[in-house]
């Protein structure tokens, strides 16, 4: 039986074998497609409220919320332009409040999408720093006078495509982006900036959410002028420092994305006694499988023996060390009754 996470009252310490989320079953929602309360053809949250008590007896310990938050949708809610606002497409500030009180009757938490790699570019933040080359602002994001020579060391590709310095029409200099160039990438390195995303991290939390699955989380320590983008020197200073700023003392679980973690270096994010993350998402058992050139759009057949020596690696590689999260599939991949099922003659609908 799936235990139930605490009230928002109880918050103290846990080691890695007491811990309410290792027990937990995590589900994602995907909003916009999730389920339509108004017939507008967008899922929303006062939807979602009305499909806890089916959640609820599927053994739901907590729900994933994909980004709801105030965005242009260019990248489907991670371009960010308010994290502390709801885009009315999915309903108001109002109706998430009743989702997480509503959730945490039923003994089910909600864990927040937290995308602070990068923001929108129609966020406050970027807007007040392409505007004045002296605003504080400025150092919250990455730029440069000039774009890098093609197939120079620091000449980073975006994930989408294209270099990832784009130039800003109306500052003139270059900014660096991982991911569309309406997704500038946020400067780590500034301290200003770390703090202002630790006192949203609290704003949230105080609302009685359940903790966070951190997007993209191992790109944060990234240093582009050394041609760093995954797993940078600092990134592990900044996960601790995150740790005692807003989670140290709540019972609230953390789960980094993190495509560049190894067996290896999977326990620095989740050994307990460094204090960053609950666990991170691995995806070996994933990309092994897919083409050198096309990644996920042209998957090899599965080879059943070497998927479960996959798993059984991670597990030996963590045992005692940290805690491994068992996933299949999330937004970004088939769904799992599709790559490793039958999703016709066997699927029920």
């Amino acid at each position: 039986m799936t235990k139930k996470m605490p009230s928002v009252s109880q918050n103290r310490s846990f080691s890695v074998d007491e811990a309410w989320w290792q027990s937990a079953v995590g589900y994602q929602i995907y909003p916009a497609s999730f389920a339509d309360s108004n017939g507008d053809g967008i899922g929303d949250i006062p939807f979602i409220i009305s499909k806890l008590d089916y959640l609820s007896d599927l053994g739901i310990g907590f729900i994933w919320l994909s980004p709801v938050y105030a965005s242009p949708m260019v990248d489907n809610g991670y371009d960010i332009s308010d994290y502390c606002a709801i885009n009315p497409i999915f309903g108001s500030m109002a109706d998430m409040d009743r989702l997480i009180a509503e959730a945490r009757t039923r003994g089910i938490g909600i864990v927040m999408d937290l995308v602070v790699n990068h923001t929108s570019d129609q966020h406050p933040w970027f807007q007040a720093a392409r505007a004045d080359r002296n605003s504080p602002f400025r150092d919250y994001y990455i730029w440069r006078d000039e774009q890098p020579a093609q197939g120079s060391p620091v000449d980073i590709e975006a994930s989408f495509g294209g270099s990832a310095w784009s130039r800003d029409p109306q500052s003139g200099d270059f900014y660096f982006h991982l991911f569309a160039p309406e997704q500038p990438d946020l400067n780590w390195a500034n301290p200003a900036l770390r703090a202002d995303i630790y006192a949203m991290m609290n704003w949230w939390l105080d609302k009685g959410i359940a903790g966070f699955r951190m997007d993209v989380i191992d790109l944060i320590g990234k240093q582009p002028e050394l041609g760093i983008s995954a797993n940078g020197p600092e990134l592990h200073n900044y996960l601790r420092e995150m740790h005692a700023a807003t989670l140290a003392g709540r019972d609230a679980v953390t789960v980094g994305e993190a495509w560049s973690t190894t067996p290896a270096n999977a326990s620095l994010y989740s050994s307990p006694e460094r204090q960053e993350l609950s666990m991170v998402f691995q995806f070996s058992h994933v990309t092994q499988f897919w083409d050198e050139d096309l990644g996920k759009w042209k998957p090899k057949p599965i080879d059943w023996i070497k998927l479960k020596a996959t798993f059984s690696d991670w597990q030996k590689a963590l045992h005692g060390k940290g805690w491994n999260s068992l996933f299949w599939n999330n937004h970004d991949l088939p769904r799992a009754v599709s790559r490793y099922g039958d999703d016709r003659e066997h699927r029920i609908v």
